[in-house]
C-alpha cells in the first residue's frame, strides 16, 4: 500500500486532502505523486479493515482508491463508511463488470472510472465526485426535512384532535391554541404537539391504572352487598359490568404501555385479578369474603405501584393531580367495602376493620381539602368537586347507618353515585388544559 512520506506536514487551509485506499496489483498508479503534483495533500492511506476509523481520525475532503476489481470485503468498507462516516469518494478499477459498479454506487461511490486512471482527469473526477456527494447531501437533506414536515402535519393533526375532544373547540381555535403554545415556549408547533401527545397519553394511563385500585374494592363491596342480601340485582349486574371493566383496562395498558418498562407491574396485576376473578366466579358466602378481600388488597397494592410508576414516568405535575383524584375512587368504594365488612365478618375482625375505615375516610377528605386548593383547576372542576362533596356526605350517612337494610341501600346509591361523579373529575383533570399545555 502506497502513500506519502510526510503525513505530519501541516496542510494549508485551502489545500484538498486526500485519503488512499490503494489495493496493489498490475498497472497500480502512482496516486500519492500524482495527487501532490496537482496541489492535493494526501494525510496517508488506509485498508478496508481500518477505513472508518482513518476518515474519523484524519478528516479528509475525499476518498480516492484504487483496485484492480472491487471485491466484497472493499465495498462493505465503503459501506460501512457511508453509513458513519461519510464523503466523497472516487474509485479508479481494471473491471468494468456493470454487477460491481452498481454495487459501488449502492456502497457510495460517487465517481467509478473503469480503465481511465490518468493525471490529467484525476482533478476533474475528484470534482465530479466532490459535487455529486454534496448534490447527494442536499437531496438527502431535502428529503429529510420533507420527512420531519410530515411527520410534524401529523402530529399537529393529531394534537389538534386531542384538543378539540378535550376542550370542546373547533380545529381552528384548537390550532390557534398550539401556535400561542409553541410561541410561549420557543418551540416549533410540532414539538408542542408532540408533547401534548406524550402528556394526553401519560394521563390516560395514570387515569386507566388507577381505575384498577377502585375496582379492586368496588368488586368486595358489590360482593359484600350479594352476601348481605342487599340490592342483589343491581349488585349483581355492577359486579359483571366491573369485571369486564377490569378486563378491558388491562388488555389496553398491556397494549399501550412499554412492554419492557413496564411489563413486570402489568404482570405482576394480571396474575393477582387471575385470582381474584376466580373467586369471584363463586357463589357469594360470608365465609370466603377475607379471602376475597386479601385478593382485592394485593391487587390494589400492585395497581397503585403501577399507577406511581406512571406518573413518575410522566414528570409533569398534573399527572400527580390526576392520580389524586383517581385514588379518591378507590377510597370511596374502599370506606363502602369496609362498612359493609363490619357487619358481616366476626366481631374481632371487625373491629379492626373500623378502625382502617376511619383512616380511610380521613385519607378521602384531606384529599379533597389538598385537590380544592391548587392552582389546576377551572369552573368546571370545582363544580365537579362539590358535587363529588355532596355525595361523600351521603355515603357518610349511609356507613352510619350500615347495620340496617335502609342504610346498605343508601350506602350502595351514594357509593356508586360517588364513583360517578370522581370519575367524571378525574377525566376532566385528565381533559384539563394545563394537563396537556402545562
Amino acid at each position: 500500500m502506497r502513500g506519502p512520506e510526510n503525513q505530519e506536514e501541516k496542510v494549508p487551509a485551502a489545500m484538498t486532502t486526500a485519503l488512499l485506499l490503494v489495493t496493489e496489483g498490475p498497472q497500480t498508479p502512482p496516486l500519492a505523486a500524482d495527487l501532490a503534483s496537482l496541489g492535493i495533500h494526501v494525510l496517508g492511506a488506509s485498508d478496508g479493515v481500518n477505513l472508518v476509523r482513518e476518515v474519523a481520525r484524519q478528516v479528509p475532503d475525499v476518498l480516492v482508491c484504487w483496485t484492480p476489481s472491487p471485491d466484497a470485503a472493499l465495498l462493505a468498507a465503503l459501506a460501512a463508511l457511508r453509513d458513519t462516516a461519510p464523503l466523497p469518494v472516487a474509485l479508479f478499477t481494471l473491471d468494468a463488470d456493470v454487477t460491481l459498479m452498481e454495487g459501488a454506487l449502492d456502497s457510495g461511490v460517487h465517481a467509478y472510472v473503469v480503465s481511465g486512471y490518468g493525471l490529467a482527469r484525476l482533478r476533474p473526477t475528484l470534482h465530479l465526485a466532490q459535487l455529486r456527494f454534496r448534490r447527494e447531501s442536499r437531496l438527502r437533506r431535502e428529503m429529510q426535512e420533507l420527512g420531519e414536515r410530515f411527520e410534524e402535519r401529523k402530529l399537529v393533526d393529531r394534537a389538534k384532535g386531542i384538543l378539540m375532544r378535550a376542550t370542546q373547540v373547533s380545529e381552528d381555535e384548537a390550532f390557534r391554541v398550539l401556535r400561542t403554545a409553541s410561541m410561549h415556549v420557543n418551540q416549533r408547533v410540532g414539538q408542542v404537539s408532540r408533547q401534548i401527545i406524550d402528556a394526553a397519553h401519560h394521563a390516560e394511563s395514570v387515569n386507566r391504572a388507577g381505575q384498577l385500585r377502585m375496582l379492586s374494592q368496588r368488586l368486595v363491596k358489590l360482593h359484600a352487598l350479594r352476601c348481605a342480601n342487599a340490592d342483589e340485582a343491581g349488585a349483581t349486574r355492577l359486579l359483571a359490568q366491573s369485571v369486564q371493566r377490569a378486563e378491558q383496562t388491562l388488555a389496553h395498558l398491556e397494549r399501550s404501555l412499554s412492554r419492557p418498562t413496564f411489563g413486570d407491574l402489568v404482570d405482576a396485576v394480571k396474575g393477582t385479578w387471575r385470582e381474584l376473578k376466580a373467586e369471584l366466579d363463586a357463589e357469594p358466602r360470608r365465609v370466603r369474603l377475607r379471602e376475597l378481600d386479601e385478593h382485592a388488597e394485593r391487587l390494589m397494592t400492585q395497581a397503585e405501584q403501577l399507577t406511581l410508576s406512571l406518573e413518575t414516568a410522566g414528570s409533569t405535575p398534573p399527572l400527580h393531580v390526576i392520580n389524586v383524584c383517581g385514588r379518591q375512587r378507590m377510597l370511596s368504594q374502599r370506606l363502602a367495602k369496609q362498612a359493609l365488612l363490619t357487619t358481616l365478618l366476626p366481631r374481632d375482625v371487625a373491629a379492626a376493620i373500623a378502625e382502617a375505615a376511619a383512616e380511610t375516610q380521613a385519607r378521602f377528605e384531606q384529599a379533597m381539602t389538598h385537590l380544592a386548593g391548587i392552582p389546576l383547576s377551572s369552573a368546571e372542576i370545582r363544580e365537579g368537586q362539590e358535587l363529588a362533596l355532596q355525595e361523600w356526605r351521603r355515603l357518610l350517612d349511609g356507613v352510619q347507618r350500615v347495620h340496617g337494610p335502609a342504610g346498605r341501600l343508601l350506602l350502595a346509591e351514594a357509593s356508586e353515585a360517588l364513583l360517578e361523579q370522581l370519575d367524571r373529575l378525574t377525566e376532566r383533570y385528565e381533559r384539563s388544559m394545563q394537563t396537556l399545555i402545562g
